[in-house]
């Protein structure tokens, strides 16, 4: 009886990360179907993001689906920078703490943040729009 009770909170843990597993495994099928219709995309746990076009969009993955959805055109872009710890990165050996966001500033002074988990493709992202748009990034 005493064997069984040790065991258990193992059981309790394999059945908690067999869960998880199935919930990543849901929100990347979401992705797959929802990425087709871009010619280029992103997926991590922070947001996806995905272009077609002159037209941007992102949002945040979750097992129902992708959720918060917003839209933004290339055309009305003025600057674009990468962010970390309310700094702007400009290379992958800059150091910095905290979150780091693709900052899209367009004509009118809106600013959208895009999350990212990795700064190289972060500075990628911000490398292939800043040749789309017609403003000047940082």
């Amino acid at each position: 009886m005493s064997h069984a009770l040790l065991w258990l909170p193992l059981l309790a843990v394999f059945i908690v990360l067999a869960w998880l597993g199935w919930v990543e495994y849901r929100k990347l099928e979401h992705y797959r179907q929802w990425a087709q219709q871009f010619e280029a995309s992103k997926y991590d746990i922070a947001a996806v993001l995905g272009q077609q076009g002159d037209r941007l969009t992102w949002g945040r993955p979750t097992r129902q689906g992708i959720v918060n959805l917003q839209t933004c055109e290339l055309s009305t872009l003025q600057r674009v920078w990468v962010e970390g710890g309310g700094q702007r990165l400009e290379t992958e050996r800059d150091r910095f703490k905290g979150t780091i966001h693709l900052v899209l500033q367009t004509t009118t002074g809106e600013c959208y943040r895009i999350s990212f988990t990795e700064l190289p493709l972060a500075l990628a992202w911000r490398d292939r729009l800043a040749g789309k748009i017609k403003g000047e990034f940082a």
